[in-house]
């Protein structure tokens, strides 16, 4: 699975633990229920959400969409 977006940071979090270390950088609080996106806009979020897949050992190559 890749991360998206439209996760919420707990979800993240929770799935994959490494990734804290990548939102703490960033001052992103864990919520419950705040989506990432919530957190970040435009090139932020972009950059973001790569830093955390590659945290978490997930990208495109190594996950089918829908799966």
């Amino acid at each position: 699975m890749v991360i998206t977006k439209d996760m919420p940071v707990s979800g993240i979090v929770s799935a994959w633990s490494n990734t804290a270390t990548v939102l703490n950088e960033r001052a992103i609080p864990l919520s419950p229920y705040k989506a990432l996106k919530e957190n970040f806009q435009g090139e932020d979020l972009d950059h973001i959400l790569q830093k955390l897949n590659e945290a978490a050992g997930s990208s495109s190559f190594t996950c089918q969409e829908g799966a």
